[in-house]
């Protein structure tokens, strides 16, 4: 994306459609009153430049709203929160507010509410995870409104992006369990794009030392503890023999860590148990869970920082920043 790149506006709709900017209005908001012909090269027009109507013009140069957009997968649970609390802190500090929208799992939705943001005309868009649908990146790229891309990494950022390496951590956790003298590992695992590229470089890692693995329960997203004991229960149901699993979420280790001790399965003496995301309740579980830690106020922070900056017309201190992970080591390995 160009910073200073300018976004299409209602009157190069027109020039390019050959018609007045008053006609493209009438063509957006009352298309009954235009005529087929207008109206297909009103539309064209739209499609060739992917303009988005501001939904808050009025007639007159509004003043800047000062408001930055955030979109989440999932507001229930815990995952996302601490880097939410961080990006609304820096941004009040720097005078700006912040709206969270839900996006679900789902690419469609997510398109829907990219749309609808950019009609408002917010100084700025968080997103969680990378955009990966080209409908969301036009719409994005066209507006000309700063965008950071959170929680994942990609070498083709539609604009800035503070991010992770998610086949990293999953390498990273087979070398830790294969430190441990486990030679038999599985997964519990959410099935969306983040998850699934774990779950990728788990397996290939676990493969390439000569581990035993094949075996990935799934659970439906956002995560929950009964998704975690219903997965460890299917893993130890097809391989009884698992010694250690990984589970992407810090909810679902906690479930499985509770449906060992329902089987009167041993934590860490007969099955080590991992989780993710290092969340408020992972040191007080029984056992105390060992997690990949996920540094949330550094990117909400670091997001916050880039948005302003962009928003004011500077250039971010890094447009693109790889805050990286740590696994905490804690009982339950």
């Amino acid at each position: 994306m160009n910073p200073g790149a300018k976004p299409f506006t209602i009157q190069d709709v027109a020039r390019i459609a050959g018609v007045s900017a008053m006609t493209v209005s009438r063509a957006l908001n009352t298309p009954q009153k235009v005529s087929p012909d207008t109206l297909e090269r009103v539309r064209e027009a739209v499609r060739r430049t992917n303009f988005v109507p501001n939904a808050m013009a009025s007639g007159l140069r509004r003043a800047r709203a000062r408001l930055v957009a955030a979109l989440l997968p999932t507001m229930v649970g815990p995952v996302f929160q601490e880097m939410v609390e961080a990006l609304d802190l820096a941004l009040h500090e720097r005078g700006y507010q912040l709206m969270i929208g839900q996006s679900g799992y789902d690419a469609t939705r997510e398109d829907e509410l990219l749309r609808a943001i950019v009609q408002r005309r917010p100084d700025g868009v968080v997103v969680t995870g990378v955009v990966r649908s080209e409908e969301g990146r036009r719409v994005l790229r066209a507006s000309g409104i700063p965008v950071v891309e959170t929680w994942e990494l990609t070498p083709t950022p539609i604009d800035m992006l503070v991010g992770f390496s998610h086949p990293a951590i999953g390498a990273a956790v087979v070398d830790y369990l294969h430190a441990r003298g486990h030679r038999h590992v599985a997964m519990v695992s959410a099935g969306d794009p983040r998850a699934l590229t774990r779950v990728a470089a788990f397996t290939e890692r676990a493969e390439a030392l000569g581990m035993q693995t094949s075996l990935t329960a799934f659970t439906a997203a956002p995560s929950t503890m009964g998704a975690g004991r219903a997965g460890l229960a299917e893993l130890l149901a097809r391989a009884p023999g698992v010694t250690a699993v990984f589970c992407s979420s810090d909810m679902l280790a906690l479930g499985a860590a509770i449906e060992a001790r329902e089987r009167g399965i041993a934590v860490p003496g007969q099955l080590a148990i991992v989780g993710m995301g290092d969340q408020s309740f992972a040191a007080d579980a029984a056992p105390p869970l060992t997690t990949v830690r996920i540094d949330g106020t550094r990117i909400g922070r670091l997001a916050a920082e880039m948005m302003v900056a962009r928003a004011e017309g500077q250039a971010p201190a890094a447009p693109v920043v790889d805050i990286g992970f740590s696994i905490v080591e804690r009982a339950s390995t």
